[in-house]
């Protein structure tokens, strides 16, 4: 039976770690600051929304939030970026999407301050990703990296098979796997739901990350016995979330992520880190 990989108790170990380091700011005259921005009501958004503040407060991050009504106008939502850009207070900003339709997402995005940037999806720090310079990274390839590290699992060196090519996990996670850094220097493969055999090449993967968005992608006669496997995509059936990873393969796996408590914490717990960190760099 596959050892968990336990996003939960790894998240919870950078989450005092980060704390140690905003205290320090804090000796120093430093209050690090996480802006949300909200348009609309959605449900899931909301929600989403209201875990950042409290993951903020957790640690000792001041968190405010701007919470716009569905009708806003993109030069609305692009006039609070505006603002939140200029505030000194605010070392990070988080922009909830999905927006309503009737804003341009990508232009939104494209307004926020690259040095603000929290969830390390801007194209100056895509760039930096791809040259392997120093920025913020999307938060969840760093924290599936994170989480491979804690747990001592073998990826420098070896075939790491990434299912999925999207833009917040699947495109970034290959270019951060394949860096000449501690934790990546892998041999990456990537596959999609377009290739008509994935099995031919995820079986030859010491790691596979599945990270398409369909349940029960993945299945034991998928992975090499004992690789490890990550389930970093996820769909919804009713009110149920359920992984790419079928259960059953956890019988063939040396190490999984659960379906609940694996990458999802590990997110968060990046996205506190880029928030910290801006605040640092601004020191």
């Amino acid at each position: 039976m596959a050892e968990l990989l336990d996003g939960e108790r790894v998240a919870a170990r950078l989450k005092m770690q980060l704390a140690d380091r905003v205290a320090n700011l804090a000796a120093r005259g430093t209050r690090v600051g996480l802006a949300t921005v909200l348009v609309g009501d959605d449900g899931p958004s909301a929600k989403y929304v209201a875990m950042k503040h409290a993951d903020c407060e957790a640690i000792g991050v001041h968190s405010s939030g701007v919470h716009l009504a569905a009708s806003a106008t993109q030069a609305e939502v692009e006039a609070v970026i505006d603002e939140l850009n200029a505030d000194d207070a605010v070392h990070s900003i988080l922009v909830q999407l999905p927006l309503p339709s009737g804003i341009n997402q990508e232009q939104v995005l494209l307004r926020v301050d690259p040095a603000k940037d929290v969830d390390g999806l801007h194209p100056v720090n895509l760039g930096r990703l791809v040259m392997g310079a120093p920025g913020a990274l999307p938060c969840t390839p760093a924290g599936i990296v994170e989480l491979l590290g804690s747990y001592h699992v073998p990826v420098e060196g070896h075939h790491v098979a990434i299912i999925g090519r999207g833009l917040t996990i699947g495109r970034p996670l290959a270019l951060l796997l394949a860096l000449k850094r501690p934790g990546c220097n892998a041999a990456v493969s990537v596959v999609h739901t377009g290739v008509p055999d994935m099995g031919a090449i995820t079986r030859q993967a010491d790691v596979v990350v599945a990270a398409a968005g369909v349940a029960g992608l993945v299945t034991p006669e998928m992975i090499k016995p004992g690789a490890a496997v990550v389930g970093a995509g996820t769909s919804w059936s009713g009110t149920k979330l359920l992984s790419d990873v079928a259960p059953e393969v956890a019988d063939v796996a040396g190490w999984i992520t659960p379906r609940l408590g694996g990458v999802g914490p590990m997110t968060r717990a990046m996205l506190l880190y880029n928030a910290v960190r801006a605040a640092e760099m601004v020191r």
